[in-house]
Formats: structure tokens, sequence, C-alpha cells
């Protein structure tokens, strides 16, 4: 019969000893970083440039049209192609990044669209305007690729999701922002209202690179540059405990290529490190993990903007007229209804991610928006068939616009920049995301400067069938290919993919093995441990 238990040090405890009370407290919950909160925060400000953009361009449109005598086609140009234009931006920040660092690209973004707020706020004519909307892309473009990027390499695992999803909070803050910023100034003569509009944008770019100074480096990147020192300080500052930073290292270590036993400050690292041979990893020779990754990664940031996000915030008061709002005033007002929902929602998502995780939520955001998107052609098809002011349809179509851009805010609109910066590998993350957010930009600014020309096309109802159908086949792509990576370290991410629709199989049997360890491992100690 067995005895008594025996402890590893040697000392015995009787398998009824006495507990006390605070034994029987449920653990606490760790701490999250407020350091790391912070400057993902400081990070995350970078898309704030977008939003601003895209929601006051959707005003300063009317008014610059009237200013220069711009047709419909030139001021879906004006409006759309800075999406296109940040296409450069976004392909060149992931080259940069590796070069000189996550943080100082940050920068970069930052003086690239101070100047470009500056030349659209002074510009005398179309051409000129025109300069300084692809001056503005640019800078957008290196914002959108960078900050998740920089946002998911310095957050630890148990709050990735939450971080991560920052910086589509901040551009739904900057879409509110330019929504109230066209109301208030559409108060002062149209000559200049449009320019105060456009200019007062370059003031976040200010605070964003002023907010660089107080950021350290990504610890991902300097174990890239071989400055594991300076990595470790970084990671004790921003994981969870020092186990925690501890094993990030190791991870990290493991993945740039580097020994575990090799503990220096500063370490020899390969030519790669710097981004060399990425492409060749990416496209020509890719693992059958790299091959879905690519997949995932292109995939998501194609359908967030196919299904119409941008049509409906971009050209939310030529929607609204369309569906019987007449007075300027009151379509600028429930504009700002529309950036209230989507900042409400985002702000809903983030609590969301790390607890629900990615695949419910963006299933469920797909779905939302396929019923909004129906409902939403509907009524617009009953307006647009009635002789008389249908207000049950109006009233539907606010409601419907309402609830499409809150479906969206919630699951795939922050889903996007999250997944796609946390599955690539180190190795290819800052190119490989990069080239998420180009076809991101690519769709955007097809969507955005054909708009108003296939609404005439098909009417406007049409279109919004049109994007109902594409959010449905986006459905079906992630229920069947997406992976959850909740919870999971960034280097343990990649173990994952590799099998498209059989990934369920494979993460089962994964489950199994560790199950089958542990129990194992345990096993072992109870022999160990017992007299």
């Amino acid at each position: 019969m067995a005895g008594p238990d025996v402890e590893r040090n040697g000392s015995t405890t009787h398998p009824y000893a006495e507990k006390t009370l605070p034994d029987f407290d449920p653990p606490k919950k760790p701490k999250r970083n407020k350091y790391a909160i912070a400057i993902a925060i400081l990070a995350s400000m970078t898309s704030i440039l977008l939003g601003y953009d895209i929601g006051v361009m959707s005003g300063a449109a009317k008014f610059i049209k009237g200013q220069f005598n711009l047709t419909d086609v030139q001021i879906e140009l004006l409006s759309g192609t800075i999406n296109i234009y940040s296409l450069v931006g976004s392909a060149m920040a992931g080259r940069t990044s590796d070069w000189i660092g996550r943080r100082y690209t940050i920068v970069v973004a930052g003086v690239i669209f101070f100047f470009g707020a500056i030349l659209m706020g002074f510009a005398t004519n179309y051409a000129f305007l025109m300069v300084g909307r692809f001056v503005a892309g640019v800078g957008v473009g290196y914002a959108l690729m960078i900050a998740p990027v920089y946002t998911a390499e310095v957050s630890p695992a148990s709050v990735r999701g939450f971080l991560t999803s920052f910086p589509e909070v901040f551009i739904n803050t900057g879409l509110l922002f330019g929504y109230v910023s066209n109301y208030a100034f559409s108060k002062i003569p149209a000559h200049l209202g449009w320019r105060f509009m456009l200019g007062i944008g370059a003031i976040p770019s200010i605070f964003m690179a002023l907010g660089v100074l107080a950021m350290p480096e990504s610890p991902r990147w300097l174990v890239m540059q071989g400055r594991l020192g300076d990595a470790k300080r970084v990671l004790d500052r921003t994981s969870d405990s020092r186990e925690e930073a501890q094993l990030r290292l190791l991870a990290i270590k493991e993945a740039a290529g580097i020994p575990e036993d090799c503990n220096d400050d500063i370490v020899q690292v390969n030519k790669k490190s710097h981004g060399e041979g990425v492409w060749r990893e990416l496209f020509l020779h890719p693992t059958p993990a790299v091959r879905h990754i690519l997949v995932c990664g292109i995939g998501i940031h194609f359908f967030q903007q196919a299904s119409g996000i941008d049509a409906v915030v971009l050209y939310s008061p030529r929607i609204f007229e369309k569906a019987g709002i007449k007075s300027s005033n009151d379509q600028l007002l429930a504009t700002i209804a529309v950036g209230l929902a989507k900042t409400s929602f985002i702000l809903v998502a983030t609590f969301l991610l790390d607890k629900v995780g990615r695949r419910p939520l963006i299933l469920s955001s797909v779905g939302g928006m396929i019923v909004s998107l129906l409902t939403l052609a509907l009524a617009l098809l009953a307006i647009d068939h009635s002789s008389k002011k249908l207000s049950w349809a109006i009233g539907l179509s606010i409601f419907s616009v309402l609830a499409f851009v809150g479906s969206f805010s919630i699951g795939l609109g922050p889903i996007a920049w999250v997944y796609s910066s946390e599955i690539f590998p180190l190795r290819l993350r800052a190119q490989g995301t990069s080239i998420g957010v180009a076809v991101n930009r690519l769709i955007s600014g097809t969507i955005s400067t054909s708009f108003l020309s296939l609404y005439h096309a098909i009417t406007i109802s049409g279109a919004f069938f049109l994007f109902s159908g594409i959010a449905t086949v986006s459905f079906i792509f992630f229920f069947t290919c997406f992976p959850e990576t909740q919870g999971r370290n960034l280097e343990d991410v990649e173990m994952l993919f590799g099998h498209f629709i059989k990934w369920r199989s494979v993460l089962k049997d994964q489950k199994r093995k560790k199950t089958d360890n542990t129990s194992e491992n345990d096993g072992q100690i109870q022999l160990g441990t017992r007299i």
C-alpha cells in the first residue's frame, strides 16, 4: 500500500493534509502589461491617417467638385486613388522596415503623410490636389503596413489579438474625426472649408512621429540584426513575466537561426536577416505551410475590401441621398452616425478577440454583413421603384448601413490586420504582410474609384447585391481555410498551416499528441515520487 507522497526535496506530505482558505482561492488572472499596451497604442496611431483621409474626403468632395467644376469620374479618382497610391508605400514599407527597423519606419510614414496633407490643403487646381493625394497615399501605405507588424511583434501572446486590433480602432477613430471635421468646417466659406478639412490631417502625423521617441524597437527585428541584449531588455518590459520573456527570446532565436546557447549581447547573423531572399521563399519556392499562409494573408485582405466597406464609408452621403435624405446637413449628420457605429463596434471587438477567438468573430461578422447588405439592397430597390417617399425604406436603409459597418467592425475589419500580421514566419513577416496590405489597397482603390460608375451601370441596389454575393464567398473561404491562432506564440503559429481544408485534423493530432505526452510525463513523475 502506498505511503505518503514524497516531494523532490525529500520532505513528505500527507495526501489528506489540512488545506487553508487561500488554497481554495481561484487563480488570479495575470495583469495586462501596461507598457506593451501603451506602445501598441502609439504605434497604432499611424492608422488614424487613413481613417481621417477617407472620412474627410467623403464630405470634402462635394465642396471640391463645386469649386473646380469636376465630373463624377474625377471625384471617383480623387477619392479612391489614394488607396492605389498607398500600394507604393505598402510595397516599400516591408523592405524599409527590415532595413532601418520597425520604429523608424513609423517616422517615415508620418513625415510623408505630413507633406501630403500640406500639399492638399494648399492645392490651387485638380492636378495639384492629385499630387498631394499621391504623397499622402504613400504615407498611408507605410502606416498601414508597419502598425500591425510592430504591434504583433511587441505584444505578449495573451493579449496579442487585443493589441493588434488597435490599428483598426484608430482607422475608425480617424474616420469619425474626418466626419466631424466635415460637419464643423462646412459652416465656413466653401473655398476655405475643404482646405481646412484636408490640411488639418497633418497634425496627427506630427504627434505620431514624436511618439516614436517613447517606443522601443521591435524585439524580433533586434534579434534579426543580432542584437540579443537589446531584444532581451525589450522582451522583459513587454512580457507578462520573466519566464515568458525567456521563452519568447528562445523561440525568436530559433526562428532567426541563432543557437539556443548563444547569449552574447551582439551576435553575427546571416544577410537574410535584412530581408534578402524573402520573395523567393514567398513566391518561387514556398513550402506548403508558407503557400497556405500566403493564400490566407492575401485572401483576408482581398475580401475585407471586396465586400464593399469603402464604398459605404466613402460614399455614405451619396447612399443617404439615394435613400431619400436630400439635405446636405442631414447627410453629414447621418454620416457621423456611421462613424460612431464603426468606432463603437471596433472597441467591442478589441475585448473579444483574445476571449472568443478569431474564427467565431470573423464568421459572425461576415454573416451579419451578408444580411445587412441584402437588406440595404432590397430597401434601395424599393425606393428606386416607388414614385412616392417610403419612410420605412429610408429608415431601413439607414439601419442597414449602420448594421453593415457594425458587423464589419466587430470582426472582418480588425481581424484582417491581426491575422495577417501574426501568421507569417519571422523571416517573412514584414514583406509578407506588406503583400497583404498592397492587395488591400489595390482592391480598396478599385472599389472606391469605380463605385459611382458601377451603380450608374447596374443601379445602386444592384451594386449592393453584388457586394453581398462577394461576402457570401468570403464566408465559405474563411470557414474552410482559416485555422484559429488565438493564444499561440507567433513562432508556433506556422505549424497550423500547410493543409488548407484539412487543418482541423492536423490540429486534433497535435492536441492528442500533447495530451499523450502530458499523461506520459505525469505517469513518470508519479512513479518517481512514490516510495
